[in-house]
Order: C-alpha cells, then sequence, then structure tokens
C-alpha cells in the first residue's frame, strides 16, 4: 500500500490535533503517510519532501503549524501539489498561525482550513482524491449522508427536551 496523502507537522506536539485527518483518512481507507518535519529546524529536509512527493505518489498534502507556521506555504512553495494547510493554536488563540497560512502571495495557493480544523482538510483531501476516484467518491457520499442522517436525528432528540416554556 503506497500513501496517497501526505500529513506534515512542525511537531509531534500537533498530533492531537491532526490526528483528526489521520482518523478521517483511516476510515475512508485512504493511504497516508504521518511525518514530523519542521520549516524553522529541518528546512533541508522540507524543501527534499517538498519536491519530491508528487514522484512518490503522494497527491495531496495536508500541513499544519502554529505560531509562525511558516511550512505549508514553504512545501508550497516547492511542490505541484495541492497543500491544505491547517492552522495549529498554539498562541495567539492561533490567529497567527491562521493569518501566516493564509496569506501566501500569488503563485504559491495553499488552501487553508479553520484552526485546528484538521478533520476539514481530511475531508478536503478526500473531495480532491475523489474528482478521479469513483470509489472514494462512493464513499465520500455516504459520509455526507451520514452527517445528514446524524442532524436529523439530533433533531428527533430534541423532540423529548423539555422545557416550561417549550412548545414544539
Amino acid at each position: 500500500m503506497e500513501p496517497v496523502v501526505s500529513i506534515i507537522m512542525g511537531s509531534t506536539s500537533d498530533l492531537p490535533v491532526m490526528e483528526k485527518a489521520a482518523q478521517f483518512l483511516d476510515e475512508l481507507q485512504v493511504p497516508f503517510e504521518m511525518n514530523a518535519l519542521s520549516a524553522h529546524r529541518t528546512p533541508e529536509a522540507v524543501e527534499e519532501f517538498a519536491k519530491n512527493a508528487h514522484t512518490r505518489g503522494i497527491k495531496v498534502i495536508i500541513a499544519a503549524a502554529g505560531m509562525a507556521a511558516h511550512l505549508p506555504g514553504v512545501i508550497a512553495a516547492s511542490t505541484p501539489l495541492p497543500v491544505i494547510g491547517v492552522p495549529i493554536k498554539a498562541s495567539l488563540d492561533g490567529i497567527d498561525a491562521l493569518l501566516a497560512i493564509v496569506q501566501m502571495p500569488p503563485g504559491i495557493p495553499v488552501a487553508t482550513v479553520g484552526i485546528n480544523g484538521a478533520l476539514n482538510a481530511g475531508i478536503l483531501a478526500v473531495q480532491m482524491l475523489s474528482l478521479s476516484d469513483a470509489t472514494l467518491k462512493a464513499k465520500f457520499i455516504a459520509y455526507k449522508e451520514g452527517l445528514k442522517k446524524k442532524i436529523v436525528k439530533a433533531n428527533e432528540d430534541l423532540k423529548d427536551v423539555k422545557y416550561t416554556y417549550k412548545v414544539n
């Protein structure tokens, strides 16, 4: 089994956030890899990874970083692959990371999800892969249908919640 998604984080301290993307990919049976690489501490390794990821069969990169949050942009600068940035709440409530990731110069885009939004990054990666994978697209459609069913059930369950002035 060869990975098609690469989850990269600046530090393993990001793992509690990033495991949500990993769990989603695992649930939909999408092969992925996870690595810790730092734009500041291991810049040569980041550049080598970014330049070669597409030759190894990687199709989408999810890159997480907090604070200065250069990792997603540095990767995007050196790869032809789509990069999804996940800003990590490490300082300033994650606003610093969000702004660092979303403010990329023309020609170096990074699709950016919300602060600590690793699940949405995994979902976006699956949507990208689904463009050329009918089996994965069917799994994703079923996932979305499941989301709808959860809300319908939750709304039904609200009927059992009682308040003096609640009329439904």
